[in-house]
């Protein structure tokens, strides 16, 4: 059963107070690695760490001195770093021709450059973590919209993720060589603040479900099974892969 195992590892999670974030840290804290999660508000991720069980660092991942304070705080208390994921980002939509010019500096900021440096910001700890038997793991957070042409108008946001898909395979093929690997998880439909607008509607929400072939919105443990196999034995030898965890939406 160790095949799937995560015990013992450190694990730092980013945009983890809530959403997808909140659900990968809670599948690793129960799984019996000692986490760490970051978010920009310190009240909500202070709360969602003593809810959890793990270690809350407020830091804004959109500047580098945010980089910065998460990459200090991890350090000053641990040698090395077994899993690190890119999950915090954000999102915009807004009709063709009124979409603002500062929507795709912000996330493009946020969702691709932000991950490219807090993970160069990382590798010092991933690289003590890293071994041939068992590799140092990032994973990163994309979207089934950087995948296929969403149905809503959110230009930047999947120019963004499909930048996330390419950066993550770029990283895989760089750092293959010392033993870390870099994947990337495609969610579709979850229960997140990105949804909130969709899913929080019991109509909408239903018509979502019904355009999902297996029929249903993504539960927690989908994507904290995804991410607890990434960062386990059972998937040591996959690097630069895209997962698409969706229920089947990016076949359409």
């Amino acid at each position: 059963m160790n095949l799937f195992s995560v015990e013992g590892k450190t694990v730092v999670v980013t945009g983890g107070s809530r959403g997808i974030g909140k659900m990968i840290a809670t599948g690793f804290v129960e799984a019996g690695a000692t986490v760490y999660i970051s978010s920009r508000k310190a009240p909500e991720v202070e709360k969602t760490a003593a809810e959890l069980g793990c270690v809350a660092v407020p830091a804004d991942l959109s500047t580098g001195a945010g980089v910065d304070t998460l990459f200090e705080a991890v350090s000053g208390a641990e040698t090395k770093v077994d899993v690190l994921v890119n999950n915090a980002g954000a999102t915009w939509g807004a009709p063709l021709e009124e979409y603002p010019e500062h929507a795709f500096d912000k996330l493009w900021g946020i969702n691709v450059k932000g991950v490219f440096y807090l993970t160069t910001r990382f590798l010092p700890l991933l690289r003590a973590a890293a071994a041939p038997d068992d590799p140092a793991r990032v994973i990163n957070i994309g979207s089934i919209d950087g995948l296929r042409v969403p149905g809503i108008e959110n230009y930047a946001y999947s120019a963004a993720k499909a930048g996330v898909h390419m950066l993550t395979r770029h990283l895989a093929h760089q750092l293959a060589t010392e033993s870390i690997t870099v994947n990337a998880i495609a969610p579709g439909p979850f229960d997140s603040k990105m949804m909130a607008f969709a899913l929080d509607d019991p109509g909408i929400r239903s018509s979502i479900a019904a355009n999902v072939p297996l029929g249903r919105i993504g539960r927690p443990e989908d994507m904290a099974g995804t991410a607890i196999y990434l960062a386990s034995r059972a998937g040591s030898y996959l690097t630069g892969a895209v997962i698409p965890v969706d229920g089947g939406s990016s076949t359409r």
